[in-house]
């Protein structure tokens, strides 16, 4: 009895019930950032299929993008188990993040073909095509009501995953526009109201963080009409119903669920216009769609079967992110970022190693280390070179990717082999010293030449704002970055942590000046 008022309290509250009950409200259900956190589709899904047996409703349901990558399942099938979830899902609208552009252009193609389900795009183009490569919005029928979902990409892409659009001789070949962003997105809002939508919902994977490029949500805001709601996404935050003005000046509203399924976003579109937003935690949705729930069931098995294998143990966590899910590696030393920096600067017998805090996805927890928890932390398709780089170029690649600290920023840095301070108010570093053979450190020297170890990314494929992209390749490997980590873990550390990293060792200072 219990569980079926509790049942039809959580109906009442999700359909928005009124008198109007001839008219049937609009329901969306959105996700943005996902990452890989497959348990959450079965939960939405569920939702979804019992709204639509109630037949009081309308209900769609859309992404926000930031799918294809994030864990280990993303990253050892390049996307592809991601892609095998989402299907079954039938999604009304997707959008794309910049994480989708990870495995390059041609890959994300082809899993999006199969996703069978619109992608929207606003910005998105190949160099000097007049048309998006994506449609820049979709209209959905309900009932007498046009809904229109327009999508948007931050433009802060083509920094963090460049490589994606630019050809090896620096040549663009993609293109998310970032003069004309702004204008691409009023444009789509405009056409789709010139189609007849009655409510315009942009996919925004924004985000509330202004980044080195100046985008944020809320300034997307600022400078369109036309929008009814946004549902963002890019930052990992959790907002409910934050009020911003357009450019006429009225407030609409922006919303966020988080990462991984922390919430799953309900809008409600009432018969008599209103606009609800409301974030449900997964655990408070008492149904499961069963044939998500097999897709996600077997992938898991899959996914098991490759990655179980026990490498090393850690009596702590290794540390990414904080206990509200925001990335510090981002924006100060960790644990982890000095463990794999370490292990770098090991794998390619360099004078420094580098990788940056973006790179770094996941946590790896006390106990067992499995090659799964690896390749969760380091999911991308990385390689690791050794390449020469002046003092000079260290010391302004320092300054370039901490100067947006406190601010999360996936450029920033984590070091072996170098330690320094940074000034946030002055956005300069200082005290830059080098590791020495006998463990004693010195003054970096701004003439002399360092080896340096870290990704191709890093080098020259969008990472560390291309601060490396001219510096000569002293040695290229085959080795995975993840496999770099496990070699380190056991080969160097003897399968264990030990006491080395129970905390971060002090190399990067961090001073209000």
């Amino acid at each position: 009895m219990m569980k079926r008022l509790f049942v039809l309290g959580m109906m009442a509250l999700m359909l928005g019930c009124t008198s109007l009950m001839a008219q049937k409200s609009i329901v969306i259900l959105y996700e943005n950032d996902v990452h890989c956190g497959i348990d959450g589709y079965k939960t939405m899904a569920g939702l979804r299929d019992a709204i639509n047996g109630t037949d009081t409703a309308y209900v769609a349901i859309v992404s926000v993008g930031d799918f294809l990558q994030g864990n280990t399942t993303g990253a050892i099938s390049k996307g592809q188990y991601i892609v095998d979830i989402m299907r079954e899902m039938k999604y009304d609208a997707v959008t794309l993040g910049n994480h989708e552009f990870d495995y390059g252009v041609p890959r994300m193609l082809e899993l999006l073909r199969q996703l069978d389900a619109p992608i929207v795009s606003a910005n998105f183009f190949e160099a000097g095509a007049p048309q998006t490569l994506y449609a820049p919005y979709i209209i959905r029928q309900f009932g007498n009501k046009k809904v229109a979902f327009v999508g948007a990409t931050t433009p802060e892409t083509m920094i963090l995953e460049g490589y994606a659009f630019y050809d090896t001789n620096g040549i663009l070949i993609y293109d998310l526009k970032r003069d004309s962003f702004y204008q691409l997105i009023q444009q789509a809002v405009d056409k789709a109201r010139a189609e007849g939508a009655d409510y315009v919902v942009l996919l925004s994977h924004v985000g509330e963080t202004t980044q080195s490029l100046g985008f944020n949500s809320h300034l997307m805001v600022n400078n369109t009409r036309g929008i009814d709601v946004v549902l963002d996404g890019h930052s990992h935050e959790i907002f409910e119903n934050a009020r911003v003005a357009n450019a006429d000046g009225k407030e609409i509203t922006v919303t966020q669920t988080g990462t991984q399924f922390s919430t799953i976003g309900k809008l409600l579109i009432t018969p008599d216009g209103q606009l609800i937003t409301k974030l449900i935690k997964p655990a408070d949705i008492p149904y499961v769609n069963e044939k998500v729930a097999a897709v996600t069931d077997n992938i898991r098995e899959l996914v098991k079967a490759t990655t179980s294998k026990v490498v090393a143990r850690t009596a702590y966590r290794l540390v990414v992110s904080d206990e509200n899910a925001q990335w510090v590696v981002r924006n100060q030393e960790t644990n982890a970022g000095d463990l794999v920096a370490d292990a770098y600067r090991y794998a390619m017998k360099a004078d420094i190693g580098f990788e940056n805090g973006g790179g770094l996805r996941n946590d790896i927890m006390a106990g067992d280390i499995t090659y799964g928890d690896i390749i969760g932390m380091l999911p991308y398709d990385n390689v690791l070179r050794r390449i020469a780089v002046t003092g000079q170029q260290l010391k302004d690649m320092l300054a370039r990717n901490t100067a947006l600290v406190p601010v999360l920023d996936g450029n920033f840095p984590q070091v072996s082999g170098l330690r320094f301070t940074i000034h946030c108010k002055s956005h300069t570093v200082s005290d830059i010293e080098v590791l020495q053979a006998d463990g004693s450190y010195a003054p970096l020297d701004l003439n002399h030449t360092y080896s340096v170890a870290l990704t191709d990314y890093n080098h020259n494929n969008g990472g560390f704002f291309d601060c490396f992209k001219k510096c000569p390749v002293l040695f290229e490997s085959s080795m995975r970055y993840y496999e770099a980590l496990a070699d380190y873990l056991t080969k160097e550390l003897g399968a264990s942590t030990g006491n080395a990293y129970a905390q971060p060792q002090g190399r990067i200072k961090i001073v209000e000046d």
